[in-house]
């Protein structure tokens, strides 16, 4: 369903969503008790299924979860207004005058040539911020996740110049930490080899940054290739009758493996 909405009708919208804000958080018991933390578990849940939605595709899925992402903005802005620290307004009027700031070749008078150069700009407007990061990699928050907070820490370290040169260079680097990973794992020390396992993988992110993969997006798609397929092996063991934990692994494999050919089949009918 196309909708083409115009500027008014926009900012209408807008209005309507603060408007029955405003009055749920007077008249809802719910709404009216929430805090900064007892929303935080709620946004973050919903961060994750905005992520989900667009994992998949699924453009009304998304338009849905963008809704409940905007509310809880518009929610925690009201907080700030009710305490007198900040309104609606202020968030984004901060937000268009950062965007200002930071996009001197669209407000300014400098020259880029292509995305590289813009994503270099940026770190460098950062730093220069008044209320920036006072340092390169301040501005990667804590709560990411381990994988994407590894991979936004290597891209910060590149926009400074501390890259390698040539990125076929890394792979020298990821199987050095593959070496040392199983030498400690043969010793059977578990601290050792828990900071060698994260300095593996530390170091397959970082190749994936510079043959510009994302390893978030590659892992996700294998986990659902590996749920896909695990499932499949689930319901041809109920139908032959037999638990999964009474199967053999040679048996599960043999059900592994037609899973496989049943997506190979799939991916070539959609191609005809």
């Amino acid at each position: 369903m196309e909708q083409k909405h115009t500027r008014e009708e926009k900012m209408a919208a807008f209005g309507r969503m603060l408007d029955v804000l405003d009055e749920l958080r007077v008249k809802c018991p719910w709404d009216r008790k929430q805090t900064n933390e007892s929303l935080r578990p709620n946004t973050i849940e919903e961060t994750y299924e905005l992520c989900d939605a667009l994992t998949k595709g699924d453009d009304h899925e998304i338009m849905k979860e963008l809704g409940d992402v905007l509310l809880h903005v518009a929610f925690y802005a009201r907080i700030g207004e009710e305490k007198s620290q900040f309104d609606i307004a202020d968030v984004c009027n901060f937000l268009t005058d950062k965007l200002i700031f930071r996009h001197p070749h669209v407000y300014g008078e400098q020259k880029v040539d292509n995305v590289e150069q813009v994503l270099d700009n940026w770190e460098q407007i950062k730093q220069r911020e008044k209320d920036g990061n006072k340092t390169v990699l301040a501005g990667v928050p804590k709560a990411l996740p381990s994988l994407i907070k590894a991979y936004r820490i290597q891209d910060k370290a590149r926009h400074v110049g501390f890259d390698w040169e040539q990125r076929e260079d890394v792979w020298n680097k990821v199987r050095e930490e593959l070496d040392e990973l199983e030498a400690e794992l043969k010793k059977e020390d578990r601290q050792a080899s828990e900071q060698e396992l994260g300095d593996f993988l530390f170091s397959v992110i970082n190749a994936a940054r510079l043959y510009k993969l994302n390893p978030d997006n590659a892992l996700e798609m294998t986990n659902q290739k590996f749920i896909t397929r695990f499932n499949y092996i689930e319901q041809r063991s109920r139908e032959m009758g037999k638990a999964l934990t009474d199967m053999t692994l040679e048996e599960m494999d043999e059900l592994w493996c037609e899973a496989k050919e049943r997506e190979a089949k799939e991916r070539e009918a959609k191609l005809r």
